[in-house]
């Protein structure tokens, strides 16, 4: 995985290793963006009941709903989102930060007898897949 892409997942992710203060470097402008998402991913689910879960449409297209697999960024700007459209089929939406416009949704969970899937504290943690975002090796 090159030094300038990045992408985050539920499940099988590893810390990232420390740094030092003074080798953190500033922000891209697509990593800055991921971090306040994820933000807004938590505090959604917050608000769900039992029974839903979050998903993102995205405004000004006709892309439907993507339940939430994860999220990442290749700076230093660009964000990638993945996860399954309403059919169940493996969907990745690549989107410039300038024209970044999220819509989160409450929709009924994919597995009613299943938890809740919350995703929102699991974002973030480091990545232990592979390049294209989607978790393969």
């Amino acid at each position: 995985m090159s030094k300038t892409s990045k992408a985050v997942a539920t499940g099988k992710a590893a810390a990232p290793p420390a740094k030092a203060a003074a080798e953190v470097p500033e922000k891209s402008p697509a990593e800055s963006a991921c971090e306040r998402i994820v933000l807004y991913i938590r505090h959604f689910e917050s608000q769900l009941d039992q029974d839903h879960e979050v998903a993102m449409g995205f405004t000004g297209s006709q892309a439907g709903v993507l339940r939430i697999e994860g999220l990442g960024f290749s700076d230093p700007d660009l964000l990638t989102f993945y996860g399954q459209d309403e059919s169940g089929l493996k969907t990745q939406m690549v989107q410039h930060v300038s024209q970044l416009s999220v819509l989160l949704r409450a929709v009924p969970k994919a597995t009613p007898e299943e938890p809740p899937l919350r995703i929102g504290f699991q974002l973030l943690r480091g990545w232990g897949g592979g390049e294209s975002g989607d978790g393969s090796v």
